[in-house]
């Protein structure tokens, strides 16, 4: 938020440097919008930056973790100097915290450092962990004591004024503890430390974490998957003298794809005259990933007692990925950019036609196009008094919706061809394209409220284009009809989806079309004759009224896009956006401002916009460049399912069953152990899916029978891109939520309506018998 601070102040001399134009009532509304950006910066601070002057320790104390800030600066602080933060964690017994690839579940400790200017951070320096098994997975972390140490280099140009007497450094650490059940837990920590004299605290826990901090393993390393896909052989060409004396093994830094429980197979051969190491290393049957190169570390010890000593080296990754389950022979996919789809017989693919034409038409009735009716109303009604110009808004309404369902059909095969795993609606998993729609219908919301006209502040050559023109307004209305309602897939729209991403584009982009030919059906319907229109009044106020009320459904859309938003970005993220909204509002209004001096005012309110996008931008899409999105999801999952047990209890006693976080494994051990299973595809941006959740999955029948049959109810959240669950999605043969499966016990899968009716899952949930 300290940029949204140096825009006041910048705003503040502006305003001043402009005095002389600017009248006493803009010079008022300017210091209020000051006033409003301060309070909202503030409330988007967190709670440690509110105390103000109150005192922040070095210590954090848990009931299961006490964490503490410490500093090793022995020479004191100098330009050019390194100096040692360390973070160190004490567990209570049999608690652990997570190492960098946290294994089968958990969540890596995260470092957040906020630091005098001319001080630097380095990475990380992980210790070496301990394999920590859990039934039949094994993570990997930390128990006891462990000291996370963070170098800090003083620049030298570092010249520190001469009343400072302490180099001040705050943290924000995010951990999970875990035992049998996980807490996330988080602190924030400041520390003082004297420029002048020696600044030792645990010293001997520093000078350990250095000694045995991992080092770079010289030497051409290689790695090459086995014919089978169920192991990687690792050639190691130079093994340390350390290693030769005693037991050690090797460790994944490349999470999601090595079977973490499994010990790795070491043998010594020669080759050239020369000693070479080769590990054999067994690949994850739930791999989630197909590096083209993977990070590993050499730990001595064995991995349940490692001594502390390790090195690192990469690993260009040889050979083919395949997929393959533990008790089937594997197969063997195609590489990705030699996939060659086969065409589909010609009654199947007209049947395939067919299905996607009735599937859009059906996407009417759903509740993902509830947002785009007023588009639609609009278009009907600013026409009313033309049936020609009706009749041209109508065919331009649809060319704008199948030029948007090709284009996104075209667009996700193309990615796919190139190996990425998107599935129908990809465009909405992105914090980016969901914030830039939510401002879109902003926009639209304030144009239609009065509060500008695009003409206003538009060159009128383009103007006339742009606005004037009947079919550019109704092919926009289109696009943009598409892009918030085609994510949700209606009934008949889910099989054909299936199909045409494993068709050739010559036969899947036609079933594209004829979903967008479905969509617009209706909407063209209505021209074929105008005698209803004269039944409107005819064209007058009543028509500016209408227009200013169908701005409220756009404000609505705008809820409900933030609402997603707020699923992939956290409740800070939404506050920037809300002030990127806010200062949107600001620059429209600005933009549409006659003066003598406008120009100053429309420069200042764009200056503010790209300031206030650019802060929120900052706030989330900063990732930790040791951390995969992946193993991301992979502990945000585990958080999640911790957070979930823990309130299982409070949970049951309301209603009886509790959702879990959905995962492969946990669908293949319920099913081997006789229990029923019922996964809910789901997705924030999904409108019927929530609609679902709201009248369906809440009703105290569907929950009672879900309690009395002991089903065991998974989640698979698709909010934010998932490859797991795309693959998921993908061998159900769809391609798009909502998706509800129901596993019977030593029953095939079972796949029910888009649509659910609660008498629907109480027939599917008969094929099980109630426990006494």
């Amino acid at each position: 938020m300290a940029s949204l601070l140096f825009l006041e102040c910048f705003w503040l001399m502006l305003l001043l440097n402009f005095r002389r134009f600017l009248n006493p009532l803009r010079l008022a509304m300017l210091l209020a919008w000051v006033f409003v950006v301060g309070v909202l910066s503030a409330q988007a601070q967190t709670p440690t930056q509110l105390l103000g002057n109150a005192k922040v320790s070095n210590v954090v104390q848990t009931q299961q973790v006490k964490a503490s800030l410490l500093a090793l600066a022995p020479q004191g602080i100098a330009a050019g100097q390194t100096i040692w933060l360390g973070l160190e964690l004490q567990h209570q017994p049999h608690w652990h915290t997570y190492w960098r690839n946290p294994g089968d579940s958990g969540l890596p400790t995260e470092l957040t450092w906020k630091l005098p200017a001319g001080v630097s951070a380095s990475p990380l320096i992980w210790p070496a962990p301990k394999m920590i098994p859990i039934g039949p997975m094994a993570n990997f972390g930390y128990e006891d004591t462990v000291l996370l140490v963070t170098p800090l280099q003083i620049d030298k140009g570092f010249k520190p004024s001469a009343t400072l007497t302490t180099l001040d450094v705050q943290l924000h650490a995010n951990w999970l503890v875990c035992k049998q059940e996980c807490i996330p837990q988080e602190g924030d920590f400041q520390l003082s430390i004297p420029l002048q004299g020696a600044t030792v605290m645990a010293s001997a826990s520093f000078q350990k974490a250095l000694a045995q901090q991992a080092t770079p393993l010289k030497g051409a390393h290689a790695a090459r998957i086995a014919d089978d896909g169920r192991s990687i052989q690792l050639s190691i060409a130079a093994l340390p003298d350390e290693l030769k004396k005693g037991p050690w093994t090797v460790l994944p830094q490349t999470a999601n794809v090595i079977q973490n429980n499994a010990a790795p197979l070491i043998q010594g051969t020669s080759q050239d005259g020369k000693e070479l190491t080769q590990v054999q290393v067994k690949v994850s049957s739930e791999r989630m990933d197909s590096p083209k190169e993977m990070a590993w570390l050499l730990m001595q010890g064995k991995a349940e007692a490692p001594t502390g000593l390790q090195w690192t080296f990469n690993t260009p990754v040889q050979g083919q990925w395949q997929t393959f389950t533990e008790d089937a022979k594997p197969a063997t996919p195609p590489a990705a950019s030699t996939v060659s789809s086969l065409p589909a017989p010609l009654a199947t693919w007209a049947l395939a036609l067919l299905g996607a034409f009735a599937g859009g038409l059906l996407l009417n009735l759903m509740p993902c196009v509830f947002p785009v009716l007023a588009i639609k109303l609009l278009s009907i009604t600013q026409h009313s008094d033309s049936p020609k110009a009706m009749k041209v808004s109508a065919w331009s309404f649809t060319a704008g919706v199948l030029i948007s369902f090709l284009l996104l059909g075209g667009l996700m095969l193309a990615l796919r061809a190139a190996g990425s795993q998107l599935g129908w609606g990809f465009q909405l998993q992105s914090p980016w394209v969901v914030g830039g729609l939510a401002m879109l219908f902003a926009v639209m919301g304030l144009n239609l409220s009065g509060l500008f006209e695009f003409g206003s502040f538009v060159p009128s050559s383009v103007a006339g284009v742009q606005w004037s023109k009947t079919w550019v307004n109704s092919l926009w209305s289109g696009v943009f009809a598409v892009v918030i309602a085609s994510p949700c897939t209606a009934p008949f729209m889910g099989a054909s989806l299936g199909l045409a991403i494993g068709l050739p584009a010559w036969q899947a982009l036609p079933i594209f079309a004829a979903m967008g030919l479905g969509m617009a059906l209706p909407f063209m319907a209505v021209t074929f004759s105008t005698a209803w229109v004269n039944r409107l009044p005819r064209p007058g106020a009543w028509m500016v009224t209408f227009r200013q009320f169908m701005a409220f459904p756009m404000y609505a859309t705008v809820i409900w896009l933030v609402w997603v938003l707020g699923q992939q970005v956290g409740m800070e993220g939404v506050t920037g956006f809300l002030i990127c909204l806010l200062s949107l509002a600001f620059m429209l209004w600005a933009l549409a401002h006659q003066s003598k001096t406008a120009w100053a005012l429309r420069s200042f309110a764009a200056l503010v916009m790209l300031g206030t996008l650019w802060q929120w931008g900052a706030s989330w899409t900063h990732i930790d460049p040791d951390l995969g999105n992946l193993n991301g999801n992979a502990g945000l999952a585990a958080a999640n399912e911790s957070a979930s047990a823990s309130n299982a209890k409070g949970a049951q006693a309301t209603s009886g069953v509790v959702w879990e976080a959905w995962s492969e494994d946990k669908v293949a051990k319920a099913r081997a152990a006789g229990q029923p299973v019922f996964v809910d595809f789901t997705a924030a941006w999904c409108v019927t899916c929530q609609f679902n959740k709201k009248i369906t999955f809440s009703n105290p029948a569907v929950i009672s029978d879900f309690a009395q049959k002991k089903v065991l109810l998974l989640r698979a959240d698709w909010t934010r891109y998932d490859p797991a669950i795309t693959q998921a999605l993908n061998a159900l043969g769809r391609n798009g939520v909502p998706v509800y499966a129901w596993y019977a016990p030593g029953q095939n899968v079972q796949l029910l309506s888009e649509l659910p009716s609660v008498s629907e899952i109480q027939n599917s949930l008969s094929q099980v018998k109630t426990s006494p």
